[in-house]
């Protein structure tokens, strides 16, 4: 691990594609300011026309695009270095400022809540402001009063502090020490345990470093549950005085799905998944000779031996020819996104762990991961390339309030971006039975055990966590230990031990404070193995289709976006057929191992 300074320039982002300098960026922020007043002066109280209301919606568009660019320039220094003090001041000073624009614009919606349908109707006739007056007359039911939306939006910087304080545990606090194995030596960082140690095929080394992982973790149990408990409870108070029944309802929002289509998610793959994956984690200890399969041994590659390293440039190419068949202008955004600077992979001290692409409007896409030269990384970054070319093409044909997505769609793009790296390579490698073996692990191991098994365990948590909260309840260490056991019970029964440590995993995820997050995974890898299998089966016409699909971003709702690529997901169907190719791919992987093994 290095420092952030001393990192190779090209492995890092270039930032100045939102501002040139820090004085560009002083200047838009105040100009950010200045254009909330002149909004507010000029439109608070006076509208009332159809015409007037457009005319908002236009000068409110342009505030929005600045501050879109402001928040990045602001935001990812500090994930790219949790240490760096003067980004967190940045960070601290414009988290400050846009709360108060926030509190400034919340007037806006809430007027336009209030005017009459006639003149609402007449107004959406601007296809430019459909879909945001459409939302807005929906949510009338859960608006508050101006002052109380104010309010709230002054406070969006304070609301924060659950997951800021969540981070700060994470990448100040934790300090794991180094640990003896077989009499050497090893260091440990977070991102080394779950960039390396965690998979090693080292038995020795992978147990002793989860066990110094799972021991340093704990002890700091007691005040992340009190950080996520904030969280929770915050979210709760936001439900009720929004007038929802349940905090998932409330959540579900963002998702703009309904609870039904929700829960049937989690529990169809609870139910019809597990025992697919039970037979993968056999297969791993018959490979590994195991005496038994524990919980840190599901991390483990079918074939450590034959997994060749891939550099960077490698990887790209693997991308590029993966993705070739989505057409010139999808690949043009790739080669744009490797040639300059859109992607920082560097392995420095400070740097959050995962992987994730920011995507301000009017600009390009910003990745944040690691690349250690193995495929797992290939395909993180194949996924995080998802993003930035959905949101690319989606900026192409979309206003910034029409762009993005609801939740439940978001991750279609990215997972169907791995799956279709994936199948290519399964192309190249041609009648190599271990090859084709190696590739289907990749599959299973990385695409689909990180979306459809982790994240869902998440997710079956994460409703767990809330049910309790609806009840009026708290959240403590025990509490969150015993839920998350129970869960990886229920998914793996007796075919994998639960080692002491297992129930900590839910300190790892910051995507609980993000919503519903980990329940979009297995929404998105859903429609993207329909997608990407159907562009392998019909080819161009299918890879077309999809295509005009990332181009609509979020004008349709997720079920009409996945329509429109042909895959219904009012129906189980899609989901089923998932798990059942998960199925089949778990097949292959044991006729090859049992080829191979003759």
């Amino acid at each position: 691990m290095i420092n952030r300074e001393t990192a190779p320039i090209e492995q890092t982002w270039d930032l100045t594609t939102l501002f040139q300098d820090e004085k560009s960026y002083e200047e838009a922020l105040d100009k950010l300011v200045v254009d909330t007043e002149n909004f507010t002066k000029q439109y608070r109280g006076q509208i009332q026309t159809a015409t007037d209301i457009n005319a908002a919606f236009a000068h409110y568009r342009s505030i929005l695009e600045l501050r879109a660019r402001i928040l990045p320039y602001a935001s990812l220094p500090v994930n790219a270095n949790t240490l760096d003090k003067e980004a967190q001041n940045r960070y601290s000073h414009a988290s400050r400022v846009l709360a108060n624009v926030s509190a400034q614009l919340s007037f806006f919606e809430n007027e336009v809540a209030n005017i009459a349908d006639a003149i609402l109707k007449e107004a959406a006739t601007n296809t430019e402001d459909q879909l945001a007056i459409t939302k807005i007359i929906k949510q009338k039911p859960h608006q508050l009063s101006p002052e109380t939306e104010a309010t709230l939006a002054a406070l969006s910087n304070t609301l924060d502090y659950p997951y800021q304080g969540y981070n700060d545990i994470k990448f100040k606090d934790l300090q794991f020490p180094d640990f003896e194995v077989n009499g050497q030596v090893h260091e440990m960082t977070y991102n080394s345990f779950e960039g390396r140690q965690e998979a090693t095929p080292d038995t020795d080394l992978r147990r002793a470093a989860f066990r110094n992982f799972s021991d340093t973790l704990r002890r700091y149990q007691h005040s992340t549950a009190s950080v996520y408990n904030a969280q929770v409870q915050m979210e709760k108070t936001m439900a009720t005085l929004r007038g929802y029944d349940s905090v998932i309802d409330y959540l579900l929002e963002r998702q703009d799905v309904s609870v039904d289509l929700y829960n049937r998610q989690i529990d169809v793959i609870m139910d019809e998944l597990a025992p697919h994956m039970r037979r993968y984690a056999q297969l791993i200890g018959e490979i590994y000779q195991l005496d038994e399969v524990r919980y840190e041994d599901l991390k483990l590659d079918i074939d450590p031996t034959f997994s060749p390293n891939v550099t960077y440039q490698e990887a790209q190419q693997y991308v590029l020819d993966g993705l070739a068949q989505l057409g010139e202008d999808y690949i043009a955004i790739m080669r744009e996104a490797f040639d300059n600077r859109w992607i920082d992979y560097a392995e420095t001290r400070g740097k959050r762990t995962g992987a994730f692409c920011s995507s301000p409007y009017g600009t390009n896409s910003f990745i944040l991961m690691f690349f250690s030269e193995n495929m797992s990384d290939t395909m993180t970054l194949a996924h995080e390339l998802g993003h930035a070319g959905h949101f690319q093409m989606a900026y192409r044909y979309q206003n910034i309030l029409n762009a993005r997505p609801s939740m439940y769609f978001v991750e279609a793009p990215s997972t169907a971006n791995e799956l279709l790296v994936e199948n290519h390579l399964l192309d190249v490698a041609g009648d190599d039975v271990r090859m084709k073996r190696w590739i289907i692990s990749q599959m299973v191991g990385k695409t689909y055990y990180h979306n459809f098994v982790t994240h869902l365990l998440e997710a079956y948590y994460q409703r767990e966590v809330y049910r309790l909260v609806d009840q009026g309840k708290s959240v403590d260490a025990e509490t969150l230990n015993r839920i998350y056991r129970e869960t990886l019970e229920k998914f793996w029964g007796d075919s994998v031990v639960l080692t002491e440590g297992a129930e900590l995993t839910w300190m790892r995820q910051p995507h609980y404070y993000m919503g519903l997050y980990s329940y979009s995974y297995s929404a998105g890898l859903t429609i993207g193995t329909q997608v990407a299998n159907n562009i392998r089966q019909q080819g161009a016409a299918a890879a077309e289709q999809w295509i005009k699909v990332l181009q609509m971003g979020g004008s349709k709702s997720p079920l009409e976006l996945a329509k429109a690529a042909d895959v219904d997901v009012s129906t189980d169907q899609p989901l089923k057929s998932t798990i059942a190719y998960i199925g089949r791919l778990i097949d292959q992987l044991e006729n090859y191992t049992k080829e191979l093994n003759k």
